[in-house]
């Protein structure tokens, strides 16, 4: 249940903050040729990359509609041109700040009263958690990895199953806006 609750909570991406999001593929592939897709199957003891329950449904829904607005169909596993799949990770980060302030009353200044230049340093230390939802497109006749497309935000408790699948559709969407990919102009 906590591996669920940990994975979950790596979707619930902040939809105020800023997803960074990135991709990669083979230059070598024409993906104006793939016009359909299906589901990698998964395997009963594979859970490194599979998320259980709601989220999943979630995550895979929001993938299906982006891709039909592209145009690619879901097909069968046998048929498709492309089989497509998606993990989820969390990375634990650590923020350091520290403020040095030389302002306010000194008392040893001098005689009377000064303001004098006391420094006072403060510092703060915050441990967060990055949550990355990375998409994988695989040949399905090579079983070769041809475009993958991540995305990464501050992880932020969502209350709403409402407020979660917002934060899922959004990331997808952020995520799947740079397939196909465009190759540069040489």
């Amino acid at each position: 249940m906590k591996k669920v609750i940990v994975l979950a909570a790596a979707l619930a991406m902040s939809a105020c903050s800023t997803m960074k999001s990135s991709s990669d593929y083979d230059p070598n592939i024409n993906f104006n040729e793939i016009k359909s897709y299906a589901w990698v199957v998964q395997k009963n003891d594979d859970k490194t990359y599979h998320l259980d329950g709601l989220m999943d449904q979630r995550v895979r829904s929001a993938v299906d509609s982006q891709l039909q607005l592209k145009g690619i169909v879901k097909s069968d596993a046998d048929k498709a041109d492309a089989l497509v799949n998606y993990f989820t990770k969390v990375d634990k980060k650590i923020n350091v700040d520290t403020f040095n302030t030389n302002f306010g009353y000194n008392p040893y200044y001098g005689p009377g009263w000064a303001w004098g230049g006391s420094m006072h340093t403060q510092t703060t230390v915050r441990e967060y958690e990055v949550g990355t939802l990375v998409v994988d497109i695989v040949n399905r006749e090579t079983g070769q990895l041809i475009w993958r497309g991540s995305v990464a935000d501050t992880i932020r408790d969502k209350n709403t199953p409402e407020e979660r699948i917002e934060v899922v559709n959004q990331a997808i969407a952020e995520v799947m806006q740079q397939y196909p990919p465009k190759p540069e102009a040489k």
